[in-house]
């Protein structure tokens, strides 16, 4: 089975996890592998293209357009 090291874990996190692993009547290395199970077998959530976008350039602000007037539509040919 694989291991991993996690490095400069913050020390408030530490003793909730060691807290945690002690209400669950677990070791901390236990718990972090129940967490990590928990977090992985949720499905991810569907990717939206046009929030994703829109969330990248909501802080630049918008823009005003000069949009044309409309036209009418020309009539269609007649075929007779």
């Amino acid at each position: 089975m694989a291991s991993i090291t996690i490095r400069n874990l913050d020390e408030a996190l530490k003793r909730s996890l060691r807290i945690r692993a002690a209400e669950h009547g677990r070791s901390m290395e236990e718990e972090a592998r129940d967490i990590l199970r928990q977090a992985m077998s949720r499905p991810a959530p569907a990717a939206d293209l046009g929030q994703a976008i829109h969330r990248r350039f909501a802080a630049l602000g918008g823009v005003d357009l000069d949009l044309p007037e409309r036209e009418a539509m020309p009539a269609p040919p007649r075929l007779d």
